[in-house]
C-alpha cells in the first residue's frame, strides 16, 4: 500500500507537519525547554505514524522530490542573496576558526567511522558512509557517492547512506538546542534575552522568522526574479560541472552552487549596478522555504530503515552522536569564544555535523528565540556550513576513498 502525493499535496502535508510541529512546541514543556525546531517536533509525529502504519499495513508514502529540493535550493539561494562582500569581510577570524573547526571534525567524523567499522568486521569504507559522507553531507551527498562506493565493493551503499543520513537529520536536530542550552548555563554565558529580538535593528536575517516585515508586491515580484535567476544559474552550472568531472569522484552538490549563485547575484545587483536588494523580503522567503524544506525532509522519513540497520553500523552512528556532542562542547564552543554566541554556533554545528545546514539555521532560531539574537552565528554559520564545508567534506572524501589499503 503506497500514497503519492502530487505537488499540491505535499505542500499541504508539509504545512500540516509545521501546524502540528507549533502546537507540540507550544504545548509540550520538554520540548521548548529542549528548544526542538518545530519542523523536527511535528515531521518525527508524522514519521513515526507512517512507521507504524507500515509496519500494520505495508503503507509507506512518497512526497513530491521536486518540490523539495526546490523549496532546499531557495533556502541556499536566499543565503547567498543575504552574503553583501561586507558581511562576509565582517565574519572576519570567527568564520577562519569555525571553518578549521568544522575541517578538522570531518577528519575525525571519517577515522572514527574506518576504524570502527574495521574493528566490527565491516567493510572499512562503509565508516566513510557512517562518517562524513551522510553526517556531514546528508542525503544529497549520499545519493551522489553511494553507487561510486557500491562500485567500490561497499554492498547495498546508497541504502545504508540514506538510512544513516535519516539518522543524522534526527539527530542533528534533537541535539543542538539541549547543548546549547547545557552550554549556556554551565558557563554562565551572558544572554542578550528575548527583548533583543524586538529591539533589534539592521540587519534581521534568519534570526527572527516572525519579526513583521512590510513588503509590498513590486519588492516581493523583483525578489522573486532573483530567485529565479539564482536557481537556473545553478542548474546550468551543475550540468557543466557534471559533465567536467565525469571521470572523477568529484561532485559539487546542486544546493551549493545555488549559494555561490546567490553571492554572484547579490553582489552584482548591488556593487556594479547599485540595485538596493530587499533583504526583508529575502529572509521571509528564505525562513518559509527552510520550514517547508525540514517538514517535507521529515515527512518522507522512512524510519524502519533504521530497524534494518546492523547493529554494527548503529554502534558506529551512537559513537559519531556523541564525539559530535563532545567536540561541539569542548572545541567548537571554546575555540569560538566560550559566550553566548559560541553556544548559538555549537548548536549549528550540531546541525550540520550530524545533519544538514537547514538544521543548524532551524537550531540556532530555536535557542535565539528564546535567549536572544546572535548576529555573529547567524551570520558565519550558514556560510560555513552550507558553502565550505562541502567543499573541503568533498576533498576529504577524495583523498580517503584513493587510499589504497581501504579496498
Amino acid at each position: 500500500m503506497q500514497l503519492t502525493l502530487n505537488t499540491h499535496y505535499t505542500l499541504i502535508a508539509a504545512v500540516v507537519v509545521l501546524m502540528v510541529g507549533r502546537l507540540l512546541v507550544s504545548r509540550v514543556s520538554l520540548l521548548s525547554h529542549f528548544n526542538i525546531p518545530e519542523p523536527v517536533a511535528g515531521g518525527l509525529v508524522a514519521a513515526l505514524l507512517v512507521a507504524v502504519l507500515h509496519r500494520v499495513e505495508g503503507f509507506s508514502l512518497t512526497i513530491d522530490g521536486a518540490l523539495q529540493d526546490t523549496f532546499m535550493l531557495m533556502f541556499f539561494a536566499s543565503i547567498g542573496l543575504n552574503a553583501d562582500f561586507s558581511r562576509l569581510r565582517a565574519g572576519g577570524m570567527p568564520l577562519v576558526v569555525l571553518t578549521a573547526a568544522v575541517s578538522a571534525f570531518i577528519v575525525v567524523q571519517n577515522l572514527i567511522g574506518l576504524g570502527m567499522a574495521s574493528m566490527l568486521g565491516l567493510h572499512p569504507l562503509t565508516g566513510l558512509i557512517a562518517g562524513s559522507v551522510t553526517l556531514t553531507g546528508g542525503h544529497g551527498t549520499a545519493g551522489g557517492w553511494g553507487p561510486m562506493l557500491e562500485e567500490m565493493g561497499v554492498q547495498g551503499a546508497t541504502a545504508i547512506g540514506m538510512a544513516c543520513a535519516t539518522f543524522g537529520l534526527i539527530l542533528g536536530g534533537l541535539t543542538g538546542g539541549p547543548v546549547a542550552q547545557r552550554l549556556i548555563n554551565r558557563h554562565g554565558c551572558r544572554t542578550p534575552g528575548r527583548a533583543s529580538l524586538e529591539d533589534s535593528s539592521g540587519d534581521i536575517a534568519f534570526e527572527q522568522p516572525r519579526h513583521t516585515r512590510l513588503i509590498t508586491a513590486d519588492s516581493a515580484l523583483e525578489t522573486i526574479t532573483m530567485f529565479a535567476i539564482a536557481l537556473a544559474a545553478a542548474q546550468l552550472l551543475t550540468g557543466i560541472l557534471a559533465d567536467l568531472l565525469a571521470h572523477t569522484t568529484i561532485r559539487v552538490p546542486t544546493f551549493v552552487l545555488a549559494l555561490g549563485s546567490g553571492i554572484v547575484v547579490r553582489n552584482i545587483l548591488s556593487r556594479i549596478f547599485n540595485v538596493e536588494v530587499f533583504d526583508r523580503c529575502v529572509d521571509v522567503i528564505g525562513n518559509v522555504s527552510l520550514s517547508l524544506f525540514l517538514a517535507m525532509a521529515m515527512l518522507s522519513l522512512k524510519l524502519w530503515q533504521l530497524v534494518d540497520l546492523a547493529i554494527p553500523l548503529l554502534l558506529i552512528l551512537f559513537v559519531q552522536t556523541v564525539v559530535m556532542v563532545l567536540y561541539v562542547s569542548l572545541v567548537t564552543f571554546r575555540f569560538l569564544g566560550k559566550d553566548y554566541d559560541a553556544a548559538v554556533i555549537a548548536a549549528g554545528h550540531c546541525g550540520f555535523g550530524m545533519g544538514a545546514t537547514p538544521t543548524a539555521v532551524a537550531n540556532m532560531q530555536a535557542v535565539t528565540q528564546r535567549y536572544g539574537i546572535s548576529h555573529k552565528a547567524f551570520l558565519i554559520v550558514p556560510l560555513v556550513g552550507a558553502f565550505f564545508v562541502d567543499i573541503i567534506n568533498t576533498l576529504a572524501l577524495s583523498i580517503f576513498t584513493a587510499l589504497p589499503f581501504l579496498h
